[in-house]
């Protein structure tokens, strides 16, 4: 049968189906941009391209697009047909874009709903309780939320509702065409996490259950034929659509499995009022705590009573567990859950931002709700209970569908009523709330509100929600990371209207009016409307001392970078600077730096800087001790070198006797005698001039009066580099070299760099 009958047939004999679906799409169109862009959303966006240009070709040099070098340990199985339908689309604007991945992915959870519905029908036969099922599904507020921006686990959750659906109808059918087909799903189940495999290993279980249950051998062939089919179909559907295993299957797979079980993310979890670091793994108790005070309490009850119904059934038919049926694939429901929990907290997993990367685990757990509200409605005598099962699976949409109409848009934030919220600020207090600052809306309003003036925004997470925004609105909106009070911090009360300063390096740039959202479900996001002046120019009134992609400003025991705004929105996934600090004397730096011959600063530009307009604005400090020279620039996130800078902080000694007169040789550099010293001069200095090596050849008199290991040279070779007699301060390069005490024939100096000979000069030395 086609797919199209199939699903003709399936929505004349089960009309609500496509009314709830077609409902929900429409009430989702309606809220599509009510929602942000996910922390992970530009990575995520980034690995589906760079899988869709690695599967046409591009191997490995394509992987090298994703954001960081951990990022391609993520399937793309679900990235690349969304960067596939962007590029069919010509999508370009990143509003258009994540509007697009928005609708997409809320699209994939209605059919996770429609599978889920499917599951239902084929276990109960009910219309009525696959209908109740398919809604509870998806009125779960966080994950309706999360529906829409959240491309890495609801894509999960998905999957492992279809995963689970192919599983029920393999081993009703028990054919070899149904294993080869849920073998494909649970292979693009693990590419998604590889946590997925532990599907894959129940599946093979219960097939081994079957073996052993087999009766004669052509029945026991039909088993490992299957079974064999599935493991092979999984394994085949995984790698092939995981491009960067491909050139090492093995060693890579063991990379993304170790990646997999323990995220190197030092996250920390705020926990009944504890911070937890994720590195640790969570307590036993965190993965149903978080489950029970985040999940609409009806789905809880019908869930336990499921569990109940089904422990009572397998105690009296303890064998109906072990064969093929509706018990055993109750059981596997139930005892997903358990396994899950134990095993992330017996290897310690860093589970971090509550429960959301087990939010697959709700697909169990709404199964296990159906069995509840079947046993509630079927199994026990009387008309009341079945009254009762259908009231409390009403309430609980009613309650889901008030309370998520009361916070939204911030539904990813919700509690239930078992939290309690006698005291303020409680939840807020004790329990991790939006983990990605999903402020969205509050950075669209304030964008309508001040449509004149520039608007600054307290945190990178929110500074990405204004990709939303038109081109117009959004080149209005500026980053300012060192706004004092705080960006973020926890508040119920209606702070709108407050005044804050923006500060840089003790300097105040500008006075700002701060709003917060409003809501005690979530953090206070400060998002501001420039009230005044022109900062860059009362801040950064002295000269630079070094140029490059970023103009370096010494202003006390700070070393201030300023470059355009251009460079910052490109270099946004490459803001990281250093700076190389060379002692005068060596024995200032500290014990292990000595080795190295400098102390090594670095910074991040979104944790020590502001964004204002066309200006990044970012500082690293710098220590007690005098300074010879420092060599500062950045590197990307692969240690490639971006730029770098040598220069000092202070004006190098002049020799002013000696440049009275007239130098002694001039080519790029000019030079000059000062007693036992040659002084090398250059206004207008270069990078490249301060950075390549001077050779510097004396010829004696005397042959006899050369050092042993030069006599067979005929001359003396004391070449140097500038860092070592000298400096760039500013645009001017200067350098001191001694003479050697005994009578000079000539000198021959100049520069070498990698492509050959810059300049060179030969002169002899006037007697004084």
């Amino acid at each position: 049968m086609s797919v199209a009958l199939a699903a003709r047939r399936l929505a004349t004999a089960h009309w609500p189906l496509p009314v709830v679906c077609a409902l929900f799409l429409f009430m989702g169109s309606l809220v599509l941009d009510d929602y942000g862009i996910g922390g992970d959303g530009l990575a995520q966006h980034l690995i589906g391209k760079a899988a869709l240009d690695s599967l046409a070709g591009g191997g490995d040099q394509a992987l090298a697009q994703v954001f960081l070098a951990h990022d391609r340990y993520y399937g793309p199985v679900f990235e690349a047909p969304l960067a596939l339908v962007e590029r069919m689309l010509g999508l370009e604007s990143a509003r258009a874009i994540f509007l697009a991945r928005h609708f997409l992915t809320h699209v994939f959870f209605l059919a996770g709903g429609v599978c889920g519905y499917l599951l239902v029908l084929r276990t109960f036969g009910s219309r009525l309780l696959a209908l109740v099922a398919l809604v509870l599904f998806l009125l779960h507020p966080r994950l309706y939320a999360h529906s829409f921006f959240n491309t890495k686990d609801i894509p999960f959750l998905v999957m492992f509702m279809v995963s689970l659906y192919l599983a029920h109808r393999a081993f009703r059918r028990d054919t070899l065409g149904a294993f080869l087909l849920c073998g494909a799903g649970v292979g693009a189940l693990v590419n998604l996490r590889v946590m997925g495999i532990m599907l894959f290993a129940a599946v093979l279980a219960l097939r081994a259950l079957d073996l052993a249950f087999a009766e004669g051998a052509g029945e026991r062939r039909r088993v490992l034929l299957t079974g064999g089919a599935f493991a092979l179909a999984a394994a085949l559907t995984y790698y092939a659509t995981f491009p960067f295993l491909w050139p090492d299957p093995v060693g890579r797979f063991g990379e993304v499995w170790a990646f997999g079980a323990n995220h190197p993310t030092r996250a920390i979890n705020l926990f009944r009022g504890e911070r937890l670091f994720g590195p640790d793994g969570p307590p036993l108790e965190f993965i149903p705590v978080w489950i029970g005070i985040t999940t609409p309490p009806a789905t809880l009850l019908l869930a336990c009573a499921g569990a109940g119904a089904l422990a009572g059934r397998g105690l009296r038919h303890p064998r109906a567990v072990l064969r093929n049926g509706p018990l055993r694939f109750g059981f596997l429901l139930l005892a997903l859950p358990i396994v899950t929990v134990i095993v992330v907290v017996a290897i310690g997993s860093n589970i971090y931002s509550g429960w959301r990367l087990l939010y697959f685990l709700y697909a169990p757990l709404l199964l296990l709700a159906a069995f509840g509200l079947h046993w509630l409605a079927t199994l026990l005598p009387g008309r009341w209970p079945r009254v009762g099962a259908c009231a409390l699976a009403g309430t609980g949409v009613a309650v889901a569908l008030v309370a998520m109409a009361r916070i939204h848009p911030l539904e990813g934030s919700y509690f239930n009523g078992l939290v309690d919220r006698t005291t303020p600020n409680h939840l807020s207090s004790r329990y991790e709330m939006d983990h990605w600052e999903l402020a969205w809306n509050l950075v669209r309003e304030i964008a309508e509100d001040y449509p004149d003036q520039p608007v600054l925004v307290a945190h990178d997470h929110i500074w990405r929600q204004s990709w939303l925004l038109t081109e117009a609105e959004r080149d209005r909106i500026s980053l300012a990371s060192n706004i004092l009070p705080a960006g973020f911090f926890y508040s119920a009360q209606n702070v709108s209207g407050r005044a804050y300063t923006l500060s840089l390096y003790d300097n105040t740039l500008a006075r700002i009016e701060g709003r917060q959202l409003r809501h005690d479900v979530r953090r206070e996001a400060i998002i501001m409307a420039l009230m005044a002046g022109e900062p860059v120019a009362s801040a950064l009134g002295s000269e630079p001392v070094a140029e490059s992609v970023f103009n370096i400003h010494h202003d006390g025991d700070q070393l201030v970078f300023v470059t355009d705004g251009d460079w910052c929105i490109e270099g946004l996934d490459s803001m990281f600077l250093h700076a190389h600090i060379h002692p005068i004397d060596p024995a200032d730096l500290p014990d292990e730096r000595r080795q190295a011959g400098f102390d090594a600063r670095r910074f991040f530009f979104w944790n020590h800087g502001t964004w204002l307009g066309d200006h990044c604005l970012t500082f690293g400090s710098l220590p007690a001790w005098p300074i010879s020279h420092i060599l500062a620039g950045q590197v990307d996130h692969q240690g490639g070198r971006l730029w770098e800078v040598r220069f000092s902080l202070t004006p190098p000694e002049t020799h002013s006797r000696a440049l009275e007169g007239d130098p002694l040789a001039r080519s790029t550099f000019a030079i000059y005698r000062d007693g036992g010293e040659l002084v090398y001069v250059r206004d207008g200095c270069s990078e490249r001039d301060a950075g390549t090596a001077f050779f510097f050849h004396v010829v004696p008199v005397d042959p006899d009066d050369l050092p042993v290991a030069s006599r067979q040279y005929g001359f003396e070779n004391r070449d140097f580099h500038l860092r070592e007699r000298g400096g760039r301060w500013r645009k001017r390069c200067t350098a001191a070299v001694p003479l050697p005490d005994y009578p000079i024939a000539s000198i021959r100096t100049g520069q070498y760099d990698e492509t050959g000979q810059l300049w060179a000069v030969e002169f002899t030395l006037p007697d004084e």
